[in-house]
């Protein structure tokens, strides 16, 4: 079975269970403040859209999990999510996955693993080495960046401790804790999950638009190097119609971490009412 067989593949269908203290917790482990009581008080509380993705990573596992790649080898390329409607404070989310499409880069192959619920759709990109090759279709190109100066540059403190809270939202992988399994995975130590960077970057964004984070309705973005705990980020903005395209650089940060390096490229985000027209 080569990797292209795996196009179309039903992956199964779940139902997840959350209550407002997941949704706060998910609030703080991507960069929110005790002072945003919308995002961390139960009495005011708005669900972040990103939370669904720590509902949904049970997909791209489960892939794996069957034998499509090497899971020690696979990395997540990027990530889509498209809000249907806002999440209740608290309740279940019925989701069903599937491989969407499968591309040939050659050398490797890039799964397509699909989530779908009444909410959200979410799409993970997972680049496998070593699995192309099979006489498939090479798909589209990674964005580029916009080539006219940023209209837009923010600056934001990661926390020390962010992979760390992160985790328990169930992305429990070693190598965001374990500074051995970090190592062992070619990292000099434990790094920050892509999603909880795609989601921190969110918020800040949403400030610089007018717009409540909560109000988040399409983000994607590719995942180009490693974040450790601690770094500090540079997202420059271009507007883009009604979407912000970014991009994310570290600048190293509290502790001495990266330098100069782009973290997230091809970043687009819209913010607007989801079910509204969105």
């Amino acid at each position: 079975m080569n990797a292209g067989d795996w196009r179309g593949r039903h992956l199964g269908d779940r139902t997840g269970a959350y209550d407002e203290r997941d949704a706060i917790l998910y609030a703080l482990a991507v960069g929110a403040a005790a002072t945003d009581l919308d995002l961390v008080f139960e009495e005011r509380l708005r669900v972040l859209p990103t939370f669904a993705l720590t509902q949904a990573q049970w997909a791209p596992d489960a892939l794996g999990s069957l034998g499509a790649f090497d899971t020690r080898t696979a990395v997540h390329g990027s990530q889509r999510l498209r809000v249907l409607r806002p999440l209740p404070r608290a309740g279940e989310l019925t989701m069903a996955a599937r491989v969407a499409q499968v591309w040939d880069k050659g050398t490797a192959a890039i799964f397509e693993v699909e989530v779908e619920s009444d909410y959200f759709v979410a799409t993970w990109s997972l680049f496998a080495p070593g699995a192309g090759g099979f006489g498939g279709e090479r798909g589209p190109s990674s964005p580029k960046r916009p080539e006219t100066p940023a209209d837009r540059e923010l600056r934001l403190d990661t926390s020390p401790n962010q992979a760390a809270l992160y985790r328990l939202l169930g992305d429990r992988h070693h190598m965001h804790i374990d500074p051995e399994a970090a190592r062992a995975a070619g990292m000099p130590r434990p790094f920050m999950h892509g999603l909880c960077t795609l989601a921190a970057v969110t918020l800040p964004l949403a400030a610089t638009v007018g717009a409540h984070p909560a109000d988040l309705v399409e983000l994607e973005g590719r995942f180009a190097s490693p974040v450790f705990p601690g770094d500090r980020l540079v997202t420059r903005g271009w507007a883009d119609g009604d979407a912000v395209l970014f991009e994310a650089a570290s600048d190293g940060g509290m502790d001495g971490g990266t330098d100069g390096g782009t973290v997230i490229s091809g970043g687009r985000v819209r913010f607007g009412r989801a079910g509204a027209g969105a």
